[in-house]
């Protein structure tokens, strides 16, 4: 048998494996259980506008909030590891193994109840507030090594290059070097921000106000009212209307670096 006859007959062979496969699955499905518990439309219908202007929009807030300060707080450990002055290198690199190694789960349950309690501290925002500050903690360890290596992707000769137009260390760092690393590091952050928005579904183990909802503690708390789970499957689909968009971003942008490569 030739080559090409034999790929056609293995490909034929697992299309028609993949169609009996999915066949069994819809026949041995219990379609009336799953219409009853996740698909339960007066439910459903009940989770709006609520889910939309409460808990949707609480979601991309906090998101935005976390990314800008995991952002700033990435950028500055960043810089403190490329630096020539060790003792901010081992702060920086410290830090972002610290932060790095822990679940983000376990360091917002520090801050929204250990801590406060430790140091008889009130977080601003209350316990939104503490998830948020936990998230930006996470979130710019990662970012931080990301920017780092944007920063170390820059070609040597451009920085040569200003050091011989006579330009100071510092500004030859913000004019030429971060403009680059930025460019470069852009799809690794868009994806970190995409990760930041399924994290803001961690704030639950804070407590949240019902004015503070994000998307899992609202559908969460609709699932304990209802004793049903339609409201998880709403939930579902409004994560995937704000990550998706976002995850075609990053493909596209990824493809764009490459080309440019």
């Amino acid at each position: 048998m030739r080559p090409t006859v034999r790929r056609r007959v293995t490909r034929s062979i697992l299309y028609l494996v993949f169609a009996l496969a999915a066949a069994m699955l819809i026949l041995a499905a219990d379609w009336e259980a799953i219409a009853n518990n996740f698909l339960d439309f007066e439910i459903a219908k009940k989770q709006f506008p609520e889910v939309v202007v409460v808990a949707a929009k609480n979601t991309v807030v906090y998101t935005i909030i976390s990314f800008i300060g995991g952002l700033t707080l990435g950028l500055v450990l960043a810089l403190m590891k490329l630096s020539p002055v060790a003792p901010y290198r081992w702060a920086a690199t410290g830090y972002i193994e610290f932060f790095r190694g822990l679940p983000a789960l376990l360091v917002i349950f520090a801050f929204a109840f250990a801590v406060p309690i430790a140091f008889q501290w009130s977080p601003p925002g209350g316990s939104a507030g503490a998830g948020l500050i936990a998230l930006i903690i996470v979130s710019a360890a990662y970012i931080a090594e990301t920017i780092r290596a944007g920063i170390q992707a820059v070609p040597k000769g451009q920085v040569e290059a200003a050091r011989s137009l006579g330009m100071r260390p510092s500004w030859t760092m913000i004019s030429v070097v971060l403009p680059q690393a930025f460019r470069i590091v852009i799809p690794p952050l868009t994806n970190e921000l995409v990760v930041l928005i399924k994290d803001t579904s961690l704030l639950f183990i804070a407590g949240m106000a019902l004015a503070d909802r994000e998307l899992t503690t609202f559908a969460r708390d609709s699932v304990s009212e209802n004793a049903n789970a339609t409201p998880l499957v709403i939930a579902a689909l409004m994560y995937l209307v704000v990550t998706l968009p976002l995850t075609r971003l990053v493909a596209r942008l990824e493809r764009r670096t490459q080309k440019a490569m």
